[in-house]
Order: structure tokens, then C-alpha cells, then sequence
């Protein structure tokens, strides 16, 4: 079976859903192919800290208004270290900039129920997805579903099927350039029911290892602790890791730790990556197609939604007057913000965490950077302005 569309995008995570909706509005059609189920998108945990861009791309999708009633906007992000914690005003420091808590597994809900009361088509597993001819004018995208074989042509292709999907596969490799850093350390984050320890973000430098207190509501909290690569999630009661969590903390905060049985548990490894260019004749990659940064910081999801603010600007100006533009300049103007966010990641992971081979000059120098930043306005000023989003 065969079908024609405007844009065909691969991958239905915020990514691909937000720009489906952003395009929608526009009135341009688009049909999103997704490999997993409905369900099994909706199940997955994730980040839970917007960028101010990100919030105003969700109400110009017309997707704001459970955000706006539901969400929490943070004026300020703290640092725990050497028994002590120190607030960084974000809201002060960057003239009136702050952020929202809203977890990921909702923006996705709310982007998958606009899309369904319009009703635009998003096709879940769909098999085998693959993109052809996406370096000439004519590009197609094939699938199989329930035993079928079909066939989308489309004007475009926005790949927005995370890193490990076909999207960047498919991409010509001579020309494709990847740049990485694998961290030798994890993140064990547990979820519970239980209120935060603190009102806003935590996120601790100690002598065992870093450790972050998030949360996605007044009632859910999600703590994450350092722990090695070869650690196994089973290995890690519950208790064993409330225990640890709270050793990590300054004596004063640990005690306003409330405990509970975790909802999820899981190891996540750290990384930075990006590929180059981000797009490929009528290819684009979008989000984690493109590009991965380490969780502290909480950069994944908003350059992400950048990704869908420059890709949703040039495609609107084709087909609104015809300029090609904003696709010739896509891959630039989204790189140069994807790397910013990138050496900030990288810059706050280095600061935050033990390295196993820095040794008690490398913690003296973290000591020392810490130090400096919450006794400097200036260096305060920097972490504020990266943490809330540099502009688009």
C-alpha cells in the first residue's frame, strides 16, 4: 500500500510529536512511524526539567495547559558539597529566566492526545521502517505492518528515532562524522511516591560519588546516585540505596529524605555524543538521533525540543514562500547550540562527579571550582544562563 504526505517523521518521543503537532498547526501533514507500541512509549522514564524554549514550543503546539496547571517552575537550582548547600538563583541572576519540572512521560501524553483529537496519524510498530531516495527530491519511506508491506512518500524526512535508530544508520557514512566520551560511571535512579527532600533540584559532589534529588511532582521524587558500570540493579535493595543517597548529602538535607518503596529502578550510563552534519539531503536528524548528552544538567529533552524549533521554523518557510533557507542553515543553526549545551553537560558532570583516576588532585581542583562558583557572580551567572537555555 501506498500513501503520500509532506513530512514522514520516524520515532514518536517528544521529538517526533511535538514537531508533528508544531507542522499540524502549520497546516502542513505529516504521518509519524513508530517501532514500539502506544504503551510501550508512554512507559518510558525520563527527564523531567523544561528550558523556557521548551514550554513555549508546548503552548505554541497548543499543548500547555496541563503543563501550566500541573507543572512546577523552579527559580532555582542548588549544589550540595563539603557538608553544605548553596542556592543559585536562576531567576535573579538571568533577569527574570527560570525552569519547569514536568516529566517527560507527560509532555509525550499531552503531544499524543493533541495529536489524536486532530487526528493526525501516528502508526505504532510499524516494522522494518527504512528511508530511500532521500538524497534526490523524491524521498519514500517503507514499513511493515501486520505482515503488510506499505510505502509513505513524502517532500521530507525528520529522523527523530533516538540513537540507536535507523535514522543516523541510514545516513551516507562518508560523510557522517560522530564525536563521543563514555563516562566510567552510571547513574542508579530510583522513583518513589514519596515528597522531595527539597523543594528545588540538589545536586551533590561528596566523597562517595555524586548524587541528584529530583522530582516530577509535590508527591514523586526521583534520586539518582554514581555507581559503577558493571553495578547490577538487582544488587541494590531499596534500603541499600536509600542509605547511600543520604551519606551523599550534607547531615541537614539527609534527614528531610523520606523514604518509600521505588516504583522504578534503573542504571543508566553516561555519555556525550553528537553526529554531524544533522542532515542529509531531505534527511533530518532530530534529538537523540543526533546527539546525546550525560543527564546532569537535564539537556536531553530540551535540545530535543531546539532541534524541533529549528527544524518546525525552516520547514514552515518552505511552504509557506517557497525559501529553502532555514534547510540549508538547519544542521548549523542547531549545532551550535547543541554544542554549547554539550560543554555544559560535559563541564558540570566533570565538576560534580569522582572520577576513579583523578585522585586527590583532581578532587582538589572540583573543591576549588566549587568554591569559586558559588563565591562568584560571574561564574554563578554562567551556570544560571546555561541551566535555564541559552536562546534559540
Amino acid at each position: 500500500m501506498s500513501k503520500r504526505v509532506k513530512v514522514g517523521i520516524i520515532g514518536s518521543g517528544p521529538a517526533g510529536l511535538l514537531l508533528g503537532q508544531l507542522l499540524h498547526r502549520a497546516g502542513i501533514e505529516t504521518v509519524i512511524l513508530e517501532r514500539r507500541s502506544q504503551d510501550y512509549v508512554l512507559g518510558r522514564i525520563r527527564a523531567g526539567v523544561l528550558e523556557q524554549g521548551a514550554v513555549g514550543l508546548m503552548d505554541k503546539a497548543g499543548c500547555g495547559t496541563r503543563l501550566h496547571s500541573e507543572g512546577l517552575v523552579h527559580a532555582g537550582v542548588n549544589l550540595a558539597f563539603d557538608g553544605e548547600l548553596h542556592r543559585i538563583d536562576l531567576e535573579e541572576l538571568t533577569g527574570g529566566d527560570t525552569v519547569m519540572v514536568y516529566g517527560q512521560t507527560e509532555v509525550t501524553h499531552d503531544l499524543m492526545d493533541a495529536r489524536a483529537e486532530v487526528g493526525a496519524p501516528t502508526i505504532y510498530e510499524a516494522d522494518k521502517v527504512q528511508p530511500h531516495d532521500f538524497d534526490g527530491q523524491s524521498p519514500y519511506l517503507t514499513y511493515e505492518k501486520d505482515g503488510r508491506s506499505h510505502r509513505l512518500d513524502c517532500d521530507f524526512i525528520a529522523g527523530c528515532d533516538g540513537y540507536h535508530g535507523i535514522s543516523r544508520q541510514s545516513a551516507p557514512q562518508n560523510i557522517l562524522k560522530t564525536y563521543e566520551r563514555i563516562y566510567p560511571f552510571g547513574w542508579l535512579g530510583l522513583l518513589a511516591d514519596v515528597p522531595p527532600a527539597n523543594h528545588e533540584l540538589v545536586y551533590a559532589n561528596s566523597a562517595r560519588g555524586f548524587a541528584l534529588c529530583s522530582m516530577r511532582s509535590l508527591e514523586r521524587s526521583r534520586y539518582y546516585i554514581q555507581c559503577d558500570l558493571n553495578d547490577a540493579v538487582e544488587a541494590w535493595s531499596d534500603e541499600a540505596f536509600w542509605d547511600e543517597l543520604r551519606h551523599r548529602l550534607p547531615d541537614r538535607l539527609a534527614q528531610c529524605v523520606t523514604t518509600g518503596p521505588s516504583i522504578e529502578k534503573s542504571i543508566a550510563p553516561l555519555r556525550s555524543f553528537v553526529a554531524e552534519p544533522l542532515r542529509f539531503g531531505r534527511l533530518f536528524l532530530c534529538g537523540d538521533a543526533g546527539h546525546i548528552v550525560p543527564p546532569t544538567g537535564a539537556k536531553g529533552l530540551n535540545l530535543a525540543a531546539s532541534d524541533v524549533h529549528y527544524l518546525y521554523e525552516a520547514l514552515a518557510a518552505y511552504y509557506r514562500d517557497g525559501s529553502e533557507a532555514g534547510i540549508d542553515g538547519y544542521s548549523a543553526a542547531a549545532l551550535a547550540r547543541v554544542w554549547k549545551a554539550e560543554r555544559f553537560s560535559w563541564w558540570f558532570t566533570t565538576m560534580m562527579h569522582r572520577f576513579p583516576d583523578d585522585g586527590p588532585f583532581g578532587q582538589k581542583i572540583q573543591e576549588a571550582e566549587l568554591d569559586y562558583l558559588v563565591g562568584s557572580r560571574a561564574a554563578a551567572t554562567s551556570l544560571a544562563e546555561n541551566y535555564v537555555g541559552l536562546p534559540y
